[in-house]
């Protein structure tokens, strides 16, 4: 939490803004101090507030009241790092919301890992009318996460999350299973 910090200078202090009068008035100059004091940390927000609009140097705090602000898919438990990247791409992913893309990259920003994801849709084009139609006849979504140690709280939050991000059309399945171990390899000796 921000508040005010011992010996925080003033970026404008009062003292030297009052008339000539009172620059040598003792009383007058500690009285402005006093109020130079209070207002030094609203001074100095104001002088960096371009800064805490910026998740990646913003104070953690305000990054979590930013994530609320703009929308950004998060619980609050999430590590510094994918908090503040999941608040910087909030606006990008709420442009591609409904896509593929957004999807994936909604998965990637909360969990770490891009999923893999299967759907019914397709597309093409031909030059000849009556074609046949691409894609699957019902709609039809999976993803799958695969994490090194899956809990059913990463299910339950990646079915909030694929809820949240699909298309509102859309039914879908989630799935999360436990990465595969790396199988050391056999030794071999010569002999």
């Amino acid at each position: 939490m921000r508040g005010s910090i011992d010996g925080l200078g003033s970026s404008a202090p009062i003292g030297m803004m009052l008339p000539a009068v009172f620059a040598d008035d003792d009383l007058a100059q500690r009285f402005v101090g006093g109020l130079d004091e209070v207002m030094a940390p609203i001074l100095s927000v104001l002088d960096c507030l371009d800064t805490y609009f910026r998740p990646s140097v913003a104070p953690l705090d305000f990054v979590r009241w930013l994530a609320g602000w703009v929308g950004a898919e998060t619980e609050g438990g999430e590590p510094e790092p994918l908090l503040r990247a999941a608040v910087a791409a909030a606006a990008y992913l709420h442009r591609i919301r409904g896509t593929r893309r957004g999807l994936s990259e909604a998965v990637r920003l909360a969990f770490g890992v891009v999923p893999e994801i299967s759907e019914s849709g397709a597309s093409d084009w031909s030059a000849r009318p009556l074609g046949p139609v691409p894609g699957e006849t019902r709609p039809r979504l999976h993803v799958h996460l695969r994490l090194p140690h899956p809990t059913t709280a990463d299910r339950h939050r990646l079915d909030t999350l694929v809820a949240a991000a699909r298309p509102a059309h859309m039914p879908y399945t989630v799935q999360v299973t436990p990465t595969e171990a790396a199988v050391p390899a056999e030794r071999t000796s010569e002999r």
